[in-house]
């Protein structure tokens, strides 16, 4: 193992529990850096970015409703869902300690749920307000509240969940990939815990999800080996009960966070002592910063899209919210031609990860949203230094350039934003080491 400098470590812990540096945040230690990015104090940046207020949602098309209508009604939810995007990378590049939104991005991954299912991009800011006010506070709390989350319900067909005629669809989700992990429930308890969750509502046009006591199987159910008449509550805090469910949370966090090879069992013990039966989401991530293979430089991890993209632009003080709109639209395309928008993984099952990211399409998105990023940083700094290629690893945060990197930025140091915009998309910034 070669344990990496403090610097690097520092460095390790912005990329992780943030989007990595801005200038000057590698001047601080480890200590310092771990204990400001895991406090609860204000933050100036983020509170002056709030959520916006998309209006109400557009009129539904009635029956008879002719083609040009529903294309009218379709228009404007996109207008709302770019609008809830656009904040959101604000938001990340705004924020002065960016763990909340970084942990509000991991949650949204983790409980993953996508707009164009949902087709309510207020439904789907309700949810995002709520993993961030839970991000770094107690998983129970977060789990009871997206197990009746009017997106979620949405998405995971809630609204078809009734006594008599139960869907199974959220129960298995919620249990396969948001807390036990598969294996560890049985096909009964789908169909059980199933019949806990009937009688939730959403509806699109409405704040809030509502139990409708008629469509709620209050009888008693079996559900991993307990009988009683569970309901949305009880059953999230039996599931979590599990021992299973703590070695599940923190196996994830592990995977996004630290490395893609699983935590040895003697690892994987401390990590669940620390979250603990309280199950604090931020003393677990201090127990996973305090791992020698959390300053192992071999757990290097390929930045996601969104996250590379949001370090970019706290690094080179690039703020979308104050681009125009064809700028604002041309990041969104980016991050498309990359494979990731927020508010629109692929599946339940989140977003890829690892070198799923480097593919050759990607990397050409990459270095196109890179030129409109650079376009509009100030680079007054690399322009004066010496030794620009230095200068731009500086101010990005990189640690050392490979010999075969400094060449090729050392060809293109001429023009700073042609510079920035290939350093930018090297190995050294992609990937976090």
């Amino acid at each position: 193992m070669v344990v990496l400098s403090e610097r690097a470590a520092v460095r390790r812990l912005h990329d992780r529990l943030g989007f990595g540096p801005r200038p000057g945040d590698l001047d601080r230690g480890f200590a310092e850096t771990r204990d400001r990015l895991l406090g609860a104090g204000p933050d100036a940046g983020a509170a002056a970015t709030p959520m916006p207020d998309l209006g109400p949602p557009p009129d539904k098309p009635g029956k008879n409703a002719d083609q040009a209508a529903k294309q009218q009604t379709k228009k404007q939810v996109q207008a709302q869902a770019t609008q809830a995007v656009g904040w959101w990378l604000d938001r990340m590049a705004a924020a002065d300690v960016a763990s909340v939104e970084r942990l509000t991005w991991f949650w949204h991954g983790h409980f993953a749920t996508s707009e164009q299912k949902v087709r309510s991009p207020r439904l789907m800011l309700a949810q995002n307000r709520t993993q961030r006010d839970h991000a770094l506070g107690s998983f129970t709390d977060l789990a009871r509240a997206m197990v009746v989350d009017p997106a979620m319900l949405l998405w995971l067909d809630g609204n078809s969940n009734k006594a008599g005629k139960p869907n199974e669809n959220l129960a298995r989700e919620f249990m396969e990939l948001f807390t036990l992990g598969v294996g560890h429930y049985t096909e009964d308890d789908v169909r059980e815990a199933a019949r806990a969750l009937t009688g939730w509502s959403a509806q699109r046009d409405a704040d809030g999800a509502r139990l409708v006591a008629k469509r709620h199987d209050d009888g008693v159910k079996q559900i991993l080996g307990a009988s009683s008449d569970f309901d949305a509550e009880s059953f999230t805090d039996l599931v979590l009960g599990r021992p299973e469910s703590a070695a599940f949370v923190a196996g994830r966090v592990w995977f996004r966070l630290v490395s893609s090879a699983p935590p040895p069992a003697d690892v994987l013990n401390r990590l669940v002592a620390a979250y603990g039966s309280r199950r604090d989401i931020r003393a677990l991530l201090r127990a996973v910063t305090d791992e020698p293979a959390f300053h192992d430089s071999a757990t290097s991890l390929v930045k996601q899209p969104v996250e590379w993209l949001a370090g970019l632009l706290r690094a080179l003080g690039v703020r979308p919210g104050k681009l125009d709109d064809k700028t604002r639209a041309q990041l969104l395309t980016g991050l498309r031609g990359m494979g990731q928008v927020p508010f629109q993984p692929p599946s339940v099952g989140g977003w890829a990860a690892g070198g799923a990211w480097l593919t050759t399409s990607a990397g050409v998105a990459r270095l196109h949203l890179a030129q409109q990023v650079t376009a509009h940083a100030d680079l007054g700094a690399v322009t004066k230094a010496r030794d620009k290629v230095a200068a731009i690893g500086d101010l990005l945060g990189v640690d050392a350039w490979s010999d075969r990197t400094r060449a090729a930025l050392a060809g293109v140091a001429g023009n700073v934003r042609q510079l920035s915009t290939v350093a930018a998309c090297a190995p050294e910034y992609a990937v976090s080491g």
